[in-house]
C-alpha cells in the first residue's frame, strides 16, 4: 500500500497552553475500533474537545481534538501514540487477505500481569499517591487489595499491565519502583514488583455483595430511561440518508461520555460509518452518527432502534453508581460501572474515587476491586473500607462524600 507504519497515527501537540492537540488515526478498520481508541484516550486523562470518524468498512480516518483534563495532567504523548498504534489493524496487504481476523485474534490476547507489593506507613492520600504514580507510568490497575494492620502500616497488593509492554525488563521494573519509592518517601517501607502467581486466581473473583445492598447499587440499571428527560435526547433519521440511520445525540457534557456512547455501539454490534463530535456548547455535548447494523444495513425495525436508544440513554446519564453502605460496624464507599462485553472496565475510575478521597481527607482502611453480575450485565466494583474516625460517619458527611466522589468520577 505505500503507507508507512509511523503514518497510521500523527500527533500534533499544541503550541499554547489550554489548546488542542491533534491526534489523527489513519488505518484498517475493524469492529469497535473507535471504541477501542477513545478509551486509551480517556485512560491518559485527556478530554476530547471534537472529532470526525470515517469509514467504508475496510479502512477509516479518525481525528480527535483533544485536552489535558485537568490542564496539570502529564500526558507521555510517545506512549499514547504507541498505546494507539497497538490497537490499530495490521497495514500489511495480507490483512485484505484475512479480513480482520488476524488483528482480531490479536487484540484478544490478554498482557502480561504484575503484582506490585508495596509495603509502608499509614497516611492520607497514600493510595492516590500509588494510583498516580501508576497511571502517570502508564501502569493500568486490572484488581487491587489493600489491607491497613493494626499497628499502623499498609500492604498494597495491585495487579497491573504495562501499555507500554516492558515490565518484564528489569529497567522497567526498578524505574517503578524507584518512582514510587521517590512519592511516598520515608513511609516507604519496602517495595516489590514480580509476575502475578496464584495470588491473582484469589483477587480476580466475583465481588460479594448482599441483595439489599445491590439492589440499591443496580437497582436502577434496568429501568426503562424517559426519553422525555432534557437532559439527553436521541432523535433517529431514516429519511437522510438511503442507507444510513442517522443518530443525533445531545447530552449534558461528562468525562466519559464520548466513550460511552461508542462502548455501548461496540457492545450492540452497531457500525459508526461517519460520525461527528461538536465542541460542548454551554455544557452539552452533541453527536451526529451515521450508523449501520453488522450486515450493512439502516436500523428500521422501531423495537430495535427503541432498545438502542435505551442502552445509550442509560449509559449517558448513569454510567456510575456511587453509594455509602454499611458493612458491618463499618462505612464502605461503593463505586460501580458496566464494563465492555470485552470484559474492560472504565479507565481511571479507581484513580479519581481515591483523589476525591483524598481531597476530602478520609483514609481508607482497606480497598478492592471485584465483579458483578446483574441480571443483563456485567459490573466492575471499588469498594472502600472508610477509617470513621478521620471523618465520613454521619449521614451529612455521607452525602458530602458521595457527591465529592460523584463529580470528580464525572466532571471535568
Amino acid at each position: 500500500m505505500g503507507m508507512s507504519w509511523e503514518d497510521v497515527v500523527l500527533i500534533e501537540r499544541s503550541k499554547t497552553t489550554g489548546d488542542s492537540s491533534v491526534v489523527t488515526v489513519n488505518c484498517p478498520d475493524k469492529a469497535g475500533l473507535g471504541c477501542d481508541l477513545l478509551r486509551i484516550v480517556l485512560e491518559f486523562g485527556l478530554y476530547v474537545t471534537r472529532g470526525d470518524f470515517s469509514t467504508d468498512g475496510r479502512w477509516c480516518y479518525v481525528v480527535l481534538w483533544v485536552v489535558p483534563r485537568p490542564s496539570s495532567v502529564r500526558v507521555d504523548w510517545e506512549s499514547l501514540k504507541n498505546r494507539l498504534l497497538s490497537c490499530c489493524p495490521s497495514c500489511l496487504p495480507t490483512f485484505y487477505l484475512n479480513h480482520l481476523s488476524d488483528s482480531d485474534s490479536d487484540s484478544s490476547k490478554s498482557p502480561p500481569l504484575y503484582l506490585l507489593k508495596v509495603f509502608s506507613l499509614d497516611r492520607k492520600g497514600l493510595i492516590h499517591d500509588v494510583t498516580k504514580v501508576l497511571c502517570d507510568l502508564d501502569l493500568a490497575i486490572q484488581r487491587v487489595k489493600v489491607t491497613t494492620t493494626p499497628d499502623g502500616k499498609v500492604l498494597d497488593l495491585f495487579f497491573i499491565t504495562d501499555g507500554m509492554e516492558l515490565l518484564h525488563t528489569k529497567i522497567r521494573r526498578e524505574e517503578t519502583c524507584e518512582h514510587l519509592s521517590a512519592v511516598l518517601g520515608g513511609c516507604c517501607i519496602t517495595c516489590e514488583l514480580e509476575v502475578a502467581g496464584a495470588e491473582y486466581d484469589v483477587q480476580q473473583g466475583h465481588s460479594c455483595i448482599s441483595e439489599t445492598v445491590a439492589e440499591e447499587l443496580f437497582g436502577g440499571c434496568d429501568v426503562e430511561v424517559d426519553p422525555s428527560q432534557s437532559e439527553a435526547s436521541i432523535t433517529v433519521d431514516n429519511l437522510l440518508s438511503p442507507t444510513h440511520t442517522l443518530l443525533q445525540i445531545r447530552c449534558l457534557d461528562q468525562k466519559g461520555l464520548v466513550y460511552d456512547i461508542f462502548k455501548i455501539s461496540k457492545d450492540c454490534n452497531i457500525r459508526i460509518v461517519h460520525g461527528r463530535i461538536w465542541s460542548s456548547d454551554k455544557g452539552y455535548r452533541s453527536l451526529d452518527l451515521f450508523i449501520q447494523k453488522e450486515d450493512g444495513k439502516k436500523i428500521v425495525d422501531k423495537d430495535s432502534q427503541a432498545l438502542l436508544c435505551c442502552r445509550l440513554k442509560e449509559e449517558m446519564l448513569n454510567p456510575l453508581r456511587v453509594i455509602i453502605t454499611n458493612r458491618g460496624p463499618d462505612t464502605e464507599l461503593m463505586v460501580a460501572n458496566p464494563v465492555e462485553l470485552s470484559g474492560k472496565g472504565r479507565p481511571r475510575v479507581f484513580y479519581d474515587a481515591t483523589l476525591a478521597l483524598k481531597t476530602l481527607g478520609i483514609c481508607v482502611f482497606s480497598a478492592e476491586i471485584g465483579r458483578h453480575s446483574s441480571s443483563r450485565r456485567q459490573w466492575e466494583v471499588y469498594r472502600f473500607l472508610l477509617d470513621e474516625s478521620r471523618g465520613s460517619s454521619n449521614r451529612a458527611k455521607r452525602d458530602v462524600v458521595v457527591d465529592k466522589v460523584r463529580r470528580t468520577l464525572m466532571g471535568w
